[in-house]
């Protein structure tokens, strides 16, 4: 009986550790944030705000001096800091668990051209890396998936959902195209030179692409009686509907992708990594293309870069007038996606004004996915999704949230590590 007991007792604690959080409720209490430095998102700051939402909308937002009614809960937050939830664009949050299991990684599909294939319906809302986001600030992604020249559809969720139709806020936003490089390198983990030479291929692949994205074009452009499921799933490149984003470094490759995407009646462009681009500032703006830079944390790709390359291309190319976010490609992208705020900061650090390092994870994210309608910034009718820090949220240091909302709905910022966190904690504080 003795065993029984405790074989029950195991079993209910281990229910407890694994057990999935519930998504938080609809909004039903409203609350105005009083006295908070409020960073907006659009370059503004309000000092000693109040911030007041209802029905998962902000309904005001202003000077806590402005004689007004509060509005429900009244939350005190002198000192404290409040800001948009930050956006992470080019993530695979939710497509992968773990790396090692193959069943648990629908981050890319068998193929070349996969313009068809969505991300929103490979997306697991209920990801223990999900909810690890959202103790920095990061309630809001865009699910990209990789692989292939044409990877897919992405869409834009929120971190806080019982399954992929509740966390959509825009679905099949845009497809992804990887652009060949001009130059190539050995696999130096295989013997092979890693010195970088021309690549023979270029041309060819290009080709592949043109020939692909023509037959879209013309596919899209009549109507047929045959199905084909890659090339109708581009239509709406060439409508307008969806963006092209394509995964592209370097000079010469960036305008080759430009182009041959105008000539295809392309227009709605976003470049994604985007090194070399500072080089294309006039072409990039002309053409009103924003550029979602990679992550500044890593080396630059060339020995003749400077090394602080990676740090001061957003300065660069923001003074130059192009719109700038930050993505999450990269190694372990998905574990890395909570830096992201981080990751603005070393931009600030590197000569971005510091609300525009804000700006670039909020108001101008929402602009490059096309959801600043009703995101990405604290303005009055826009969606409640924001959170109050203990101090400035691109300091690693100063980045502790205190409260979060999505949509209005006050959500949790628990995750397995801090219930680890604090188990641990009480373990050693008892010795």
């Amino acid at each position: 009986m003795k065993n029984i007991f405790k074989t029950l007792l195991i079993f209910a604690f281990v229910g407890n550790i694994l057990a999935q959080q519930t998504p938080a409720s609809k909004q039903i209490t409203a609350f105005s944030i009083e006295g908070a430095t409020a960073h907006l998102g659009n370059g503004k700051i309000i000092e000693n705000s109040l911030i007041m939402f209802a029905d998962g909308k902000i309904t005001f937002v202003g000077s806590a001096m402005t004689k007004i009614a509060r509005m429900g809960t009244t939350i005190k937050a002198e000192g404290k800091h409040i800001y948009p939830g930050f956006i992470a664009l080019d993530a695979t949050l939710g497509l992968v668990e773990i790396d090692a299991v193959k069943a648990s990684d629908d981050e890319s599909e068998i193929g070349i051209m996969n313009p068809h294939v969505r991300s929103l319906i490979a997306y697991n809302a209920e990801s223990k890396l999900v909810e690890s986001m959202r103790p920095n600030g990061v309630l809001m992604a865009q699910i990209t998936p990789k692989g292939g020249a044409i990877s897919g559809t992405s869409s834009i969720v929120q971190l806080d959902a019982w399954n992929f139709e509740d966390a959509s806020i825009k679905t099949d936003d845009a497809i992804h195209l990887n652009w060949p490089g001009s130059f190539t390198s050995g696999r130096w983990w295989l013997g092979e030179d890693p010195a970088l030479k021309p690549n023979s291929e270029y041309p060819k692949n290009i080709d592949k692409i043109n020939s692909f994205l023509t037959d879209a074009k013309h596919y899209n452009s009549v109507k047929s009686d045959i199905k084909h499921l890659p090339l109708a799933a581009t239509k709406g490149l060439f409508d307008g509907s969806q963006k092209l984003y394509i995964h592209v470094n370097g000079q010469k490759e960036i305008t080759d992708a430009i182009n041959i995407s105008k000539e295809l009646g392309i227009k709605n462009l976003v470049i994604v990594r985007g090194e070399g681009a500072e080089k294309v500032t006039d072409l990039l703006i002309s053409n009103n293309i924003p550029v979602i830079l990679s992550r500044p944390h890593r080396n630059p790709n060339s020995e003749d870069d400077a090394y602080d390359d990676t740090y001061t291309i957003a300065k660069n190319l923001i003074e130059k007038g192009v719109l700038v976010g930050i993505g999450m490609e990269g190694q372990m992208d998905r574990m890395n996606t909570r830096n992201l705020p981080f990751y603005a900061g070393t931009f600030a650090a590197f000569g971005v004004e510091k609300e525009k390092a804000v700006q670039m994870i909020t108001g101008d994210a929402a602009k490059i996915l096309g959801i600043d309608a009703f995101a990405g910034t604290l303005e009055v009718g826009k969606d409640a999704t924001l959170f109050i820090s203990d101090g400035d949220a691109l300091d690693m240091r100063t980045n502790q949230i205190s409260d979060a909302y999505i949509q209005g709905r006050k959500i949790s910022l628990e995750t397995h590590q801090t219930t680890l966190w604090k188990r641990y904690s009480n373990k050693f504080k008892a010795e």
